[in-house]
């Protein structure tokens, strides 16, 4: 199954072993590359685990989203458990005004590494680090843009590719239904790749698309009353499927779909179980899993190991970095199916496009 098979195992050893090629390099902060690519055979040396003091920057909606963020958190505590570090997280204003002062925050108190959670962080990080050059930085969704600071990329146009063709072959009206946060670059690979992705099993498929504010306004990710109100109409004028990406937002699509007794699709953690409403839990009947904790932590073990930053890591099909969540069997019959589409993903046959 695409969300049972993922090997975290096998995607850490893959993923340190990478960083820690890039520390050997001394890092570009203009590189990358994909977690599959990595080199091999580069050797590392453990630092006291006493001596590891982690800090983590939530993104608008804070631990607590059953998201993005607490699949973060999810990475920072498995820090804690496996590594033995000292964590501490912080939660930005609700307009997110705040975020490099977070960052000094937990700089000023000893914590290195530090890791800003979404895209929104990518400037504050470059002058964190110039001020900080000591410490080691890394931001989830935006690339590195200095020697301290290491960019954890997803594709997520590869994950929703999945998450349209599930939606499609589920659809028995062939009208389905997307609701973005906010209209951003990183919103619109989700778009783009779930829009794809209903086409190659509908090709006439109905696509209804709405994002809930507009670019720099990220209150959409923290809307669940407009998710609500975007969703219902879809169902209303015939979606019988809703795949968000939109944080905590999505709350509201989960209970459009209660209401109008259709399906959803979640995003970035398995949000059948994280879901704490048991009435709404039914409705998901996949998510598009996006391995922030993964990303979260091992970049936080390569760190323990020396490795420094300067690079890239992204997270994509090929080492389960995204995928599909299985709980509740509702798509156990079209695994087959999804199984294929991942195959020719992986091995280049479908080029899934990254903009609508």
């Amino acid at each position: 199954m695409l969300g049972k098979r993922f090997s975290r195992m096998a995607l850490g050893t893959v993923v340190g072993v990478m960083l820690m090629a890039a520390a050997a390099c001394g890092g570009d902060s203009g590189g990358g590359t994909t977690a599959s690519e990595a080199p091999t055979g580069a050797a590392s040396s453990e630092a006291p685990k006493s001596a590891l003091k982690v800090g983590l920057a939530f993104d608008v909606g804070g631990r607590g989203d059953k998201s993005f963020n607490d699949s973060a958190y999810a990475g920072l505590e498995k820090a804690k458990t496996d590594l033995g570090a000292d964590i501490k997280e912080l939660s930005p204003a609700a307009d997110g005004s705040n975020r490099g002062d977070l960052l000094r925050q937990l700089a000023d108190a000893g914590y290195n590494p530090i890791i800003g959670v979404g895209f929104a962080y990518g400037e504050d990080i470059k002058k964190a680090a110039e001020e900080y050059p000591e410490i080691q930085f890394a931001v989830v969704d935006s690339a590195s843009n200095a020697p301290n600071v290491t960019g954890l990329l997803f594709a997520e146009e590869q994950g929703s590719y999945l998450a349209g063709v599930a939606a499609a072959t589920k659809s028995e009206s062939g009208h389905v239904g997307f609701v973005g946060g906010v209209e951003n670059d990183l919103i619109k690979k989700f778009e783009a790749g779930y829009v794809a992705g209903v086409k190659s099993v509908k090709p006439d498929a109905k696509i209804d698309i709405k994002y809930l504010t507009p670019d720099g306004d990220f209150s959409g990710f923290k809307a669940p009353d407009k998710g609500k109100v975007a969703a219902e109409k879809m169902y209303q004028d015939g979606a019988d499927v809703v795949y968000h990406a939109s944080g905590d937002s999505g709350l509201g699509v989960f209970q459009a779909a209660a209401a109008a007794k259709k399906k959803a699709i979640g995003v970035d953690s398995d949000q059948r179980q994280t879901v704490k409403e048991t009435d709404l839990q039914p409705v998901i009947m996949t998510s598009m899993l996006k391995r922030v904790d993964v990303g979260v932590f091992e970049f936080i073990k390569a760190f323990q190991g020396g490795a420094k930053g300067g690079s890239n890591v992204t997270y994509d099909l090929k080492v389960d970095g995204v995928g599909l969540s299985t709980t509740g069997g509702e798509i156990d019959d079209i695994q087959d199916k999804l199984d294929a589409a991942k195959k020719d993903i992986v091995d280049g046959k479908i080029t899934v496009p990254a903009k609508p």
